[in-house]
């Protein structure tokens, strides 16, 4: 990290930011408060992925966030299709970022928590097995109970929710936990199902310079009641990559 040029336009102008200086814009003061923060890429006309993946429309600035908001967390939540779409592995942080995670008084690695309904996850998946940290699976009361017992042995397993995920039952159970820094990394299904609880307070979204047509998902799927209003909170710029950060509106 830190190859890559980004600038900062809102909330203070400001050139060629370390990452140190990253990490102050989007740390919290207050960690003891829950705190969801969702973070996406899109491109500039709204395509969340390219062939089904994001990784085609990520730049060096959004690669270079997206490890710096990884750093603050106490926990990464994860819907399982991202899991298997976007090849996660184990939740483990470069060296450099683990460090410097330490230095701020984390934990090395934050919390892996893969949200499943159906619980076709593999208990001998690398996710598991070469996890630094024991990651957490959340699922509902209506998943199987023979798949909950065999990933029992590997995982936490949180139930939130009876037929379906409920987000407020995720957020005060991880907080309960100690995990109040909430990071999101998608995906879509996920995200809209957040949003139409009203459990996220922050969308970091990178607009990658492409255009992508085509009938690409977009960054939340599913239907809300009314739409979120969003205050822009930050504005950073790296080329001809836009790095946003919006707080949802109350």
């Amino acid at each position: 990290m830190g190859a890559v040029r980004i600038d900062c336009l809102l909330p203070l102008p400001a050139s060629d930011l370390s990452d140190d200086a990253i990490s102050a814009l989007y740390d919290r003061a207050d960690r003891s408060v829950p705190w969801l923060r969702v973070n996406f890429v899109s491109s500039a006309d709204g395509a969340a992925a390219v062939d089904g993946v994001s990784g085609g429309l990520g730049t060096d600035a959004d690669h270079r966030i997206f490890d710096l908001l990884r750093e603050l967390c106490d926990v990464v939540i994860v819907g399982a299709g991202t899991v298997r779409s976007e090849g996660y592995g184990a939740m483990v942080l470069p060296p450099a970022s683990a460090a410097r995670r330490v230095a701020r008084g984390l934990p090395a690695h934050p919390v892996f928590a893969i949200v499943s309904n159906s619980l076709t996850l593999d208990p001998a998946s690398p996710i598991f097995t070469e996890a630094p940290v024991r990651p957490i699976v959340v699922t509902t009361e209506a998943a199987p109970h023979d798949r909950r017992t065999a990933l029992a042995a590997v995982a936490d397993v949180l139930i939130a929710g009876q037929q379906q995920l409920d987000p407020s039952i995720l957020v005060a159970a991880l907080a309960e936990r100690g995990l109040t820094q909430q990071h999101c990394e998608g995906g879509p299904s996920l995200f809209g199902s957040l949003l139409a609880a009203g459990a996220v307070d922050e969308l970091c979204l990178t607009v990658s310079p492409q255009l992508v047509a085509g009938d690409a998902k977009r960054i939340a799927a599913g239907a809300l009641a009314s739409p979120r209003d969003l205050a822009l909170s930050q504005v950073l710029v790296s080329g001809d990559t836009l790095l946003l950060r919006y707080e949802l509106r109350r």
